[in-house]
């Protein structure tokens, strides 16, 4: 599935999301325009949505394309878990007239675009300074929650790594986060980190604690219920804010403790960057930085929200590069 030709431009790029996919052309090495997002629900399958944004931008001769995707790729077919779309690489290259297309884990593709960001794209939140040749983490909720990591390798270098961190088990830390894992429990069986740390997830808190207080509420959306939090509108979608934001430190902690992660903590993701004058002073941090015995480690590691409109398409561009500069 490789190019001839691998400086060929145009190069199409995606970042493929459980809700939304977005696209980007490639006119020369690293500049990214011609951004469309198009909806996942309204196209049937990734050939579709590929096609319609090709015709949106003119139908240009796209020879070598890369896709990040919400999802592990494991060799040639893909089934999407937080969306229908389901495929094979090989019959989907065929089917575009592609000489080459890649497809990798969105996350991995964060990870690669922490790498090119400028400063004025990240907000520290926390911490002191970057480790140098230390292990970067980032993790981020939207759709779902993903995760990734960057391990610096020689020269400067780093290699991203392709996981599913969302999906490890949900681990409450007090007695109200023990009541959200319970009626997690009953209605799901298995309760993942993603469960609670994701759009859908915000709306199964605040539907947990309405339940453990006793309170009527009709289903809201995750939208409805940050609103009404940073509004002063209703104490309980404060409290289900709050709670969002100590879970994601206690799952991102967990996670920087397991890389080493002294290169710092990178929220990438929808979320977050939708009431970020509320996240630098919520709970996160503090539960960040509650370790017990490593809660020293923990308070110097500096912690990023990613403020980059469409960092994906960035990293996947790399990973495309990467991919052809190997053959």
């Amino acid at each position: 599935m490789s190019s001839t030709l691998p400086n060929t431009y145009p190069r199409l790029l995606a970042d493929i999301g459980g809700t939304n996919a977005r696209f980007g052309l490639e006119r020369t090495s690293g500049e990214i325009d011609s951004v469309e997002v198009l909806a996942c629900h309204d196209h049937h399958s990734v050939v579709d949505a590929i096609k319609c944004y090709l015709n949106k931008v003119g139908n240009p001769a796209v020879k070598l394309a890369a896709c990040a995707i919400a999802n592990p790729v494991i060799g040639d077919w893909v089934q999407m878990t937080n969306h229908h779309w389901a495929f094979s690489i090989e019959t989907t290259r065929q089917a575009l007239g592609f000489d080459t297309l890649l497809f990798i884990n969105d996350f991995a593709a964060q990870a690669y675009a922490i790498t090119q960001l400028n400063d004025d794209e990240l907000l520290q939140v926390g911490g002191t300074a970057c480790a140098l040749h230390a292990p970067k983490l980032v993790i981020g909720p939207g759709t779902g929650l993903g995760v990734s990591a960057l391990i610096p390798c020689h020269n400067g270098h780093y290699i991203a790594l392709s996981g599913e961190g969302g999906h490890v088990s949900f681990a409450p830390f007090d007695d109200t986060e023990i009541a959200i894992w319970q009626y997690a429990k009953k209605k799901y069986g298995h309760v993942s980190a993603e469960r609670l740390l994701s759009g859908a997830g915000l709306v199964l808190i605040h539907a947990a604690l309405a339940e453990r207080e006793g309170i009527k509420t009709p289903k809201m959306s995750p939208e409805m219920i940050s609103e009404q939090a940073l509004g002063g509108k209703s104490p309980l979608c404060r409290l289900t804010l709050d709670i969002f934001c100590t879970i994601l430190g206690t799952v991102a902690s967990n996670m920087a403790l397991v890389l080493g992660a002294r290169g710092g903590v990178y929220l990438c993701g929808g979320i977050i960057p939708r009431f970020i004058d509320y996240f630098k002073t919520s709970p996160f941090r503090v539960r960040f930085e509650n370790k017990g015995r490593f809660d020293a480690y923990l308070a110097a590691i500096p912690v990023y929200v990613v403020l980059a409109k469409y960092p994906g398409l960035a990293g996947v561009a790399i990973a495309l590069e990467n991919h052809l500069n190997k053959e």
